[in-house]
């Protein structure tokens, strides 16, 4: 097992702190129980980043991600930091810069839904029971970075605006070969969804994915559909889908609607993975879905099961250790199951709880684990 894995602590704005600190508790517990260590260092990113050095990421942290195995990170932003004079100095930018520099491409989000959790979906209970999902998104080319871009004054009264959905070859195929690996890993079986029908980018997108399946991963099952059908699929009849692989703008809408088809935001985390470099290890980041909910920052109120869970990603993905991720993961469904509940997943019938003593919990659900 691997063990003394160099790990940046980025806690970042809101309740990030806060749900950061029940990775440490975590940390600790596989350090004590299990005799794992992490080399942990922790710096600044965001709002915090800009009250301490006038800039949401300065060189020292960005230097510091670039050596880590790992990233972990909370939440950024809040209105403290609202409608800055330079727009580089808003808080997401911070984020923005990590994932540019470190070379993240593929954003991967899962969509889990915990047994206990089943009522909190709009949907019908029978639709998402069990329902398990993982959606990989590219995250750094697409109409979000094409050139030409901007808004421009045509006369008459009238602008124009533009942006380019623009894709190259190398930009698909490296997407869409993290998710056939995956795809391995888990049900066998992949979904590649874009616009081939009206888009040219979409039909590269295609005859892309096509020619890799071909190449390297004939033996994964391979279904193309169409975005705006793949929205209404997800709603209709989700548990046809394992990994889904789609392009930054698409996979921003689908990867939100799949969220919330889970009625629980605050449960769910993610992972942006780089290239493999030449030990196949890749740069990574890994951080919950929601945001800093400054609202409730500092009163011990978050749910910290989505950073839990990014944590857990992080075992999984970037040091393979599948059994401890495993027993993050059940633990954490061992406390919903027992009735545990912060306030933003309460329900009738359970029990509320803060930030920290949802950690207790699932460090004696660890402790219970650990003595079996």
């Amino acid at each position: 097992m691997p063990a003394n894995k160099k790990l940046l602590f980025l806690p970042g704005d809101g309740i990030g702190p806060e749900v950061m600190r029940q990775v440490r508790r975590v940390i600790d517990w596989m350090d004590r129980k299990r005799g794992m260590t992490f080399d942990v260092s922790e710096g600044l990113v965001g709002g915090a980043a800009i009250d301490a050095y006038g800039v949401p990421l300065n060189d020292a942290t960005l230097a510091e991600a670039l050596a880590a195995d790992a990233v972990l990170l909370g939440a950024v932003g809040g209105p403290k930091w609202d409608n800055p004079t330079d727009y580089t100095k808003r808080p997401e930018a911070g984020l923005l810069a990590l994932r540019k520099e470190l070379g993240l491409f593929a954003n991967l989000r899962p969509a889990v839904v915990f047994d206990a959790l089943v009522d909190a979906s709009t949907l019908k209970a029978d639709v998402i029971r069990g329902l398990d999902i993982l959606i990989v998104r590219e995250l750094t080319g697409g109409v979000y970075f094409g050139e030409p871009r901007g808004i421009t004054d045509i006369g008459n009264g009238e602008r124009r605006g533009v942006n380019t959905q623009v894709y190259t070859t190398s930009e698909i195929r490296r997407v869409a070969r993290v998710a056939f690996e995956l795809a391995r890993k888990r049900g066998n079986k992949l979904h590649s969804m874009e616009k081939a029908n009206v888009m040219e980018s979409g039909l590269l997108w295609r005859q892309e994915v096509t020619k890799l399946h071909e190449e390297e991963f004939s033996d994964v099952e391979l279904h193309h559909m169409y975005a705006d059908n793949g929205a209404m699929q997800l709603l209709k009849n989700p548990k046809q889908f394992d990994v889904i692989v789609t392009d930054n703008l698409f996979g921003d809408i689908l990867s939100d609607e799949a969220a919330m088809m889970t009625g629980s935001l605050g449960m769910l985390p993610s992972a942006s993975l780089g290239a493999p470099d030449a030990n196949g290890n890749r740069k990574a980041l890994y951080e919950p879905v929601h945001g800093s909910a400054p609202d409730i920052a500092g009163r011990d109120l978050a749910n910290p099961c989505a950073t839990l869970l990014s944590f857990a990603m992080c075992l999984r993905y970037s040091f393979g250790m599948d059994t401890e991720a495993g027993l993050i993961e059940k633990a954490i469904q061992n406390v919903l199951g027992g009735g545990m509940r912060t306030a933003d997943i309460m329900a009738p019938g359970m029990a509320r709880c803060s930030t920290t003593v949802m950690g207790d919990s699932i460090l004696r659900e660890l402790d219970k684990a650990a003595a079996v």
